[in-house]
């Protein structure tokens, strides 16, 4: 199997590209930036230095392989263009199998968000090109624990923070094994047509998330229910003023019972299905103890 990895320099892409080249696999990394993908290149991967919305650019790539692990980078200019760039190009070079990192949920309707409906357009883009497909939606992510809004309090005051009320439930998903569903799902072409929606092993709220957090740092750690509003503030510093207000008033809506979105799944039967083991988040905490301590 030859793969083409997209947006390989990426958080979610980065830990797949690493895992099939230890499985062994011939992987070309699809990258903007090739000073960025310079690991991957020292790992063993090729690079291929392109813009996704190119449609040659992406062609050539795909010459070199039959498999492609799509991940879509949603906040580039234009993610719907390069979408269709991408299924076009896999037409052509007659890529025989498509494993696609939706980044997040896919909601039945259009939201009025293009971040979130662009992953609609793709899905229909996939379903019409005729090519065989398999897609894993990703819940939350569990880096998103090691943000400014949650590791330096874990450090300075011995509390994980996030903007959920106690009692809500996340599975909270690492990037390591959602790479490892990825690979899996590459690996079972029969998988084709599947659309999983795939969360961590460990469902927790916020008691049982601190919990974790205890075990794998082997110290006391509180849960603290940050308000949404402070998390957006948090947001404001470090991507811009403004800039967390949208996310703000989502978490704001879960508090306030208005929507009930799905952060986690009961993996039994998928994990069974993709024939991997995913990981305890108490030892994802331990792997990244040197920013919790």
């Amino acid at each position: 199997m030859k793969v083409l990895v997209t947006g390989a320099t990426g958080s979610q892409a980065k830990p797949v590209v690493f895992q099939l080249l230890e499985k062994g696999y011939e992987v070309v990394a699809f990258t903007r930036d090739k000073e960025k993908a310079s690991d991957l290149a020292t790992a063993g991967a090729t690079i291929f230095e392109g813009n996704l919305a190119d449609q040659e650019d992406v062609k050539k790539a795909m010459q070199q392989v039959d498999t492609l692990a799509l991940h879509l980078p949603f906040f580039m200019p234009d993610p719907s263009k390069a979408a269709q760039s991408i299924v076009e190009a896999a037409k052509t070079a007659k890529i025989n199998y498509i494993v696609w990192n939706t980044a997040g949920a896919i909601f039945a309707h259009k939201t009025g968000n293009p971040a979130y409906d662009v992953r609609l357009a793709v899905q229909d883009l996939l379903m019409e090109s005729g090519i065989r497909h398999t897609i894993l939606q990703p819940t939350v992510y569990a880096e998103n624990l090691l943000g400014p809004w949650t590791a330096p309090q874990v450090k300075k005051e011995n509390r994980v923070a996030y903007p959920v009320p106690k009692d809500f439930q996340i599975g909270w998903l690492p990037t390591a094994d959602m790479a490892k569903a990825m690979i899996a799902a590459l690996e079972k072409p029969a998988l084709a047509g599947s659309n999983f929606i795939i969360s961590g092993k460990n469902t927790l709220d916020g008691i049982q998330l601190a919990q974790a957090f205890s075990q794998g740092l082997e110290r006391k750690i509180e849960y603290y229910a940050m308000p949404p509003r402070d998390f957006g503030h948090i947001l404001d510093t470090v991507i811009g003023s403004g800039a967390g207000d949208a996310v703000a008033a989502e978490y704001q809506a879960i508090w306030d019972g208005q929507v009930k979105p799905q952060m986690y799944v009961d993996m039994t039967e998928t994990l069974d299905k993709l024939g991997v083991e995913f990981s305890d988040l108490k030892d994802w905490v331990k792997q990244f103890q040197f920013l919790f301590s």
